[in-house]
This record gives C-alpha cells, sequence and structure tokens, in this order.
C-alpha cells in the first residue's frame, strides 16, 4: 500500500508538494491580478461605445457584419440558446483551470509553457482593454442583439454586485479572451491526445467558442480574430523566453534535467 501511495504522488505531484503549491499560488496570483487590474482598467462608456460602432462600420464595409443573423437563426432553438449561454459563462476560468491541473498531472513538461502563454496573454489584454475599451454587441439591441446568456441563465454579466464591480469589465470586448483561451488550451491538448477523435474535438474547441460568443452577443468576429491574434503572439512569446530563459516562472529548487525538460 504504502508502495502504491508513492507511485500515486509521484504521478500526481511530479515535482512534489512545494512545486505544486508554487503553480497553484502563482497562476491564482495571477489570475486574481488579471481579475482585479481588468476591472480597473474599465473605460470610459462614450469610447466603449464609439469602438464597437467603430467595428461594425468596419466588418460591413468587409461584408462580414452577420452576427445579428447568426444569433437570430440560432434563437430558432431554445436547447441551443441555453447551451451557448451556459458554455460562455463556464469556458473561461473553468477551462484555464481545468486545462492547467490536467496537463500539471498528466503532461507536466508541457505544463510550464502553456501556463506562461496563459499569462502572456492575460497582459496583452490588459494593455489592450485600457487603450481600446469596447461594448460588446449585447449592449447594441439597435442593431438587432439579445443578451441571451441573461436571458437564459439568469446570469447578468452587466449587472454585478458592489462586490464583484471590482472584477468586472463591461467594456472588455477586443480581444476575445474566450477564443484566445480556447486555442491556448485547445492547441496542446489537441496534440497531446492519443486518441484520433478526442484530438479532433479539442480541434473543434475553439470554433465552438467562435459560434457561442457570436451567438450570445458577447463578441464581434474581429473580437475573435483580435482573440486568436494574441493566443498565437503569446504562445511565441512564451517559446522564446523558454529558449531566452528557461528557468522563467519555474520553482528555483527543481534541478537542471527537469528544467531542460520543461520547454
Amino acid at each position: 500500500m504504502l508502495a502504491r501511495a508513492r507511485v500515486l504522488q509521484a504521478r500526481l505531484l511530479p515535482h512534489g508538494w512545494l512545486d505544486a503549491l508554487w503553480q497553484v499560488c502563482l497562476f491564482a496570483s495571477v489570475l486574481l491580478a488579471y481579475r482585479l487590474v481588468r476591472g480597473l482598467a474599465e473605460g470610459d462608456a462614450n469610447a466603449a461605445f464609439a469602438h464597437a460602432r467603430e467595428l461594425i462600420s468596419i466588418e460591413r464595409t468587409l461584408h462580414i457584419f452577420v452576427e445579428p443573423s447568426i444569433q437570430a437563426w440560432a434563437s430558432g432553438s431554445h436547447f441551443v440558446m441555453v447551451l451557448c449561454s451556459w458554455i460562455y459563462v463556464n469556458a473561461q476560468t473553468s477551462m484555464i483551470i481545468a486545462t492547467l491541473v490536467y496537463l500539471y498531472v498528466r503532461h507536466n513538461a508541457s505544463f510550464y509553457l502553456v501556463r506562461n502563454t496563459f499569462m502572456i496573454a492575460m497582459g496583452i489584454a490588459l494593455v489592450v482593454y485600457m487603450v481600446f475599451p469596447t461594448a460588446p454587441p449585447r449592449f447594441l439591441p439597435e442593431w438587432g442583439f439579445a443578451d441571451t446568456v441573461a436571458q437564459t441563465t439568469g446570469v447578468h454579466i452587466d449587472n454585478q454586485s458592489a462586490s464583484l464591480s471590482a472584477v468586472t469589465n463591461l467594456y472588455a470586448a477586443v480581444p476575445s479572451m474566450h477564443v484566445a483561451f480556447a486555442l491556448i488550451a485547445g492547441w496542446p491538448l489537441s496534440r497531446l491526445a492519443r486518441w484520433r477523435i478526442v484530438r479532433v474535438l479539442w480541434l473543434l474547441y475553439p470554433p465552438l467558442i467562435v459560434f457561442v460568443i457570436v451567438v450570445t452577443a458577447n463578441h464581434f468576429l474581429i473580437d475573435a480574430l483580435l482573440g486568436a491574434l494574441t493566443a498565437a503572439v503569446s504562445a511565441y512569446a512564451a517559446r522564446r523566453l523558454a529558449r531566452v530563459w528557461p528557468p522563467a516562472w519555474r520553482f528555483p529548487n527543481v534541478s537542471g534535467p527537469q528544467l531542460s525538460a520543461r520547454v
């Protein structure tokens, strides 16, 4: 029994309790800081609505302003709308945590790069939120949008209590971090999956999230494209950081050979 316990501990905690505790504290701190700064970075409402209308103008010029039509089509199915609304509510923080826990336990060598990519993406997003606040489509009913998340789940994202107002940014539509996080999680998980069907499902996850954010009127298609660009830039930066400074954000007591495997 003792031997089995040690094997199980080695599998769940590849580098011991201290490393696991460090990873939890580090990422929890970054995620909390991201939420707080994101809330404090809420920009001017007039600028946010002006930017949203600018995106609509750009999409109309490019003939890709199809979001109202897609939402209207999806509204024909109550099941689709409820499913998409709940996916939107749970597909960000829950997905990040689940992905990182799984990678840490089952694919530890890939954990650190993905974790760094998530954190870099959060930093990029915070800068954009401050310089380019943008209202989500659900705030523009005159263009045919409806807040389906509030209608189908009862979760009112734009009507938070005072205790949550500090971590809520109503004008954080650009870039779509739902799409960025879906790519940061979905791409490595698809490559690590053993079964082809699982690989395909993970590859389909980012397109599903794009559909979800459009159907729920939380993002424009341009937001999704910028979210994908954020994911790509963050992945490149994380890889460069791993090459230039291998010990980046790693527990200092882990030995050199283990560090070299985590790039």
